[in-house]
Order: C-alpha cells, then structure tokens, then sequence
C-alpha cells in the first residue's frame, strides 16, 4: 500500500523580501506638482462629491483615494507633503453662507480662500449629453491648462494666475506626444462681475472632409448598407450626417504636426478639435490671500479694507503671536530635554538596581550551595563520631551555625564509690553516715534518705560524756 503524503502545514511567517536597491523615481515625477484634495468638517453629500470630482481633474497627480478621518488636522496633511512631494492642499468647507475653496501652497503658503457660488458635479453633466463618451482612458495624463483675461497688473491677480497655472504640470512644446493630451482646464475671469468661471472639457480629434460613412469604416465599425442600392450612396450622400458631425467653425480646424493615436488622424492632415464637458463646473471669487498656511498676515481681502494703523495693529499682533510661539516652542524642548535626562537618570538607577538584586540573588544561591555541602560534610563528622565513639554526638559539637560554641567532651558515666571502702589506722572499715550496724535504711543524713536526727549518734555521744 502506498504511503500517504502528509498534509502540509501553513506557515504565519511572511514572506522574507530580497533586499536590494530601491529604484529612484524618474525626476519628470518628482518635479510634477502633486496635491491632496481633501473636506473638512460636515460639508454634506454634495460637497463631499465635488471633492471627489476635483481629484479626478488633478489626477494622475493626486491621491485619489485618500481617506479622512476626524481626528485627522491639516498639519498631519502638511507633514506628509514633503515625503510625498505635494506642493497643493485643496481643502473644501461649508458654512452658512455657501461652501468655500481654499487652495494652499506647501509648505510655506501662501492661502488663497475661493467662494463658490454655483458648482455642477461630474454626473449632472453627464446625465445631460445625449451620446456619453468612456473618458476613463482619459485621466492618465494631466490636463492642459487655459486662462483667459488674468491680465491685470494687480498684485492679487498675479498671485492667483501663478497659482492656477503651477497647479498643473508644465509642457515641453518640443517633447509633447499629441496624443498624450486628453484634457483641458479652462479658467475665465470676468473682470464686471470679479468671477471665475471654472470649466474642465475632453479633447477628441476628428478628421474633417470625410464623410460619416468613411468615418465608421475608419472607426472600424460595420456599417448597415440595407437601405442602400449601391456602397457609393452610403459613402457620398450628404443626408447622413447629424447636426452633431456637420463641420463647425473652421476656427477650430488644426493642420497636425503628429500622428495621433485615433483613426484617420495623420500628420500633416487637417482635423477639427472637438471638446465635451467632463465637469465639474464652478463658479468662483476670490476672497482673502494671506501669508503662510491660514496662519499668516492678510495681504487682499474683497470684502474688509483695513487703514494703514489698524494693518500696523495686526502686524504687532501677529509678530507678539510668533514670539510667544518661538518661546513655547523653547520651553517645550527644554522641558523634553529634561524629562529625557531624567528619564536615562532613572533607567541608569533601575539598571543598577536590577545588577544588585540580580548579584545579591547569586551570593544567596552560593551560600545555599555552600551550607549545602558543609551540611554533607558535617553529616560526614557524625557518622564518623557515631562509629569511633558509639554515642550520639551534641546538637553543637557539628553545628555550622553556631561556630562560637566550643567544644564540650561528653561525659563518660562514672562509678559511684561505696561509703565503705576507706579503712582507719586499725585496719577496721568505717563508715562516714548511718549506725554501726551497717543499717543500709538508716545511712544518716537527710541527702542519702536518712532521719534528720539519729539516736545511734546521741547514744554515742552520750557515752563519750560519760
């Protein structure tokens, strides 16, 4: 019978990563401006869908699918910019009055805060087009970017121009692939109204002077020649084409420089350039400009004026502001400095208390040994005591603890002498106590068991007297 092949067990380890050199990334990404379009606060459902509609216009350049979370602050956004190499904060808000748009510069500002006064998302627009086209392929590559009439030689509309312009990444006009450019964004100022309208369109390239047949063939579509006698009629009758495919205004015919990627789009032909509407769509005005990151000195308000004192006023406060923040700021690493020279004083301490209990503990395990094998030698000296001598020895004589004792020699049991045994100058025996008879029960004195008071001692002396 064959053996059976035992089942293989799953490992929880995970799989060891080769450690080799990280590949650097190519400097046209690092260099390409990167952003985090992010809400704050309970802006609602639609708000939090034009935030999601903004990241899909600065794709590929954005975190897409960032998630927020409450407890998350805008410094936790600006400490991974560096890293990350974002230069753009867009953050969404609303309030009372309507949502607001604040786009942000990393890492040093400055903060443009934008009121939107009328905003379309992606899907209304969409909704509303007849024949929807795929524009996923679309958002991978960056847009181009379109202003119009930021010509103002004011301070503030120069800013916000060079703003909306480094949002996007720049083109080299002699390394551009055509066919890389999909999108655009389109930002108009009203000068009457002070507006912005924000627009974002698809870029599709049509070949002009075909007809709407040749160009389902170019498209590689199967055209429906029942109703026709002949393919000539399919090809040449001008009745086909829709108000939509009619050639527009020959302004928007372009002489191409490359061959695109779409059919019958060839160099050196000519083809009509056609937008339709990706969304969102916004209506803007600028509100305030100010200094560093919605931290710093006001520099335009629309809506407030300030006199040249109360602007002094502000600068004090502000630079009063700073001060107390460097001085925080010094306090706190002085204070983290301390608590860390601390902290090594009483790891230092506890270290050393560990190596004297750890020490102490040793010493006690020898002395455990060594009593232990001084209890064996002891044990030796009594049993050898019990062989040599016979009797058992004293508690103290081999007691290790008790070394101060010193040593006593047993007593060794001792004869008693018999009263008897001595002899006078006569050579009689004589007796120390008791009669003469020899009366062993009266032996005389009180220690030896005898009356106090012998009558055989007062005779005697009675007749000594006499």
């Amino acid at each position: 019978m064959p053996k059976m092949m035992k089942r293989r067990k799953k490992s929880r380890k995970g799989k060891k990563h080769k450690k080799g050199p990280v590949d650097a990334e190519p400097e046209e990404l690092v260099r390409a401006p990167h952003s985090f379009v992010i809400h704050r606060g309970a802006v609602g459902g639609y708000c939090v869908a034009l935030t999601k509609d903004l990241r899909k216009v600065m794709e590929p350049f954005t975190a897409s699918s960032v998630q927020v979370k409450k407890r998350n602050s805008v410094k936790d956004f600006i400490s991974v910019s560096g890293p990350l190499h974002v230069s753009h904060l867009l953050i969404v808000t609303n309030t009372q009055v309507g949502p607001y748009l604040r786009i942000m510069r990393t890492p040093k500002g400055p903060t443009l805060t934008f009121r939107i006064h009328s905003y379309s998302l992606c899907q209304d627009i969409l909704s509303s087009v007849k024949k929807q086209l795929n524009a996923d392929k679309m958002y991978k590559h960056a847009p181009l970017i379109v202003l119009n009439n930021f010509t103002s030689d004011e301070n503030h509309m120069k800013l916000m121009a060079t703003m909306f312009q480094n949002m996007f990444p720049t083109i080299n006009v002699t390394k551009v692939s055509l066919s890389d450019i999909k999108r655009v964004v389109m930002i108009n100022y009203n000068t009457t109204s002070k507006l912005i309208d924000f627009r974002h369109y698809g870029i599709r390239v049509v070949p002009i002077g075909v007809s709407k047949g040749v160009k389902k063939i170019l498209q590689s579509k199967v055209p429906n020649l029942a109703r026709f006698q002949d393919v000539s009629e399919f090809l040449t009758k001008p009745g086909m084409l829709s108000e939509s495919e009619v050639e527009d205004d020959p302004n928007s015919h372009v002489t191409l420089p490359q061959t695109l990627s779409s059919r019958g789009n060839i160099a050196q032909s000519k083809s009509s350039v056609r937008l339709f509407e990706l969304g969102p769509r916004m209506t803007l005005q600028l509100i305030k400009i100010e200094e560093g990151l919605m931290d710093g000195e006001v520099m335009f308000h629309e809506l407030v004026h300030k006199t040249e004192e109360e602007k002094r006023a502000i600068q004090k406060r502000i630079a009063q502001r700073k001060r107390l923040k460097e001085e925080r700021k010094r306090t706190q690493e002085q204070n983290k400095k301390r608590k860390e020279q601390l902290k090594e004083e009483h790891k230092k301490k506890s270290l050393a208390g560990m190596h004297k209990k750890q020490k102490v503990e040793a010493d006690a395990i020898m002395k455990k040994h060594g009593n232990d094998a001084q209890s064996e030698a002891v044990d030796d000296d009594v049993q050898y005591y019990r062989e040599e001598v016979g009797e058992e020895p004293q508690p103290e004589m081999f007691d290790p603890n008790n070394a101060q004792v010193k040593f006593r020699p047993p007593k060794l049991p001792m004869k008693r002498k018999s009263p008897y045994g001595k002899k006078d100058n006569a050579g009689n025996k004589k007796f120390k106590r008791g009669n003469q008879d020899g009366d062993k029960k009266n032996k005389g004195g009180k220690k030896f068991g005898g009356s106090k008071k012998v009558l055989g001692s007062k005779i005697r002396k009675k007749s000594q007297r006499n």
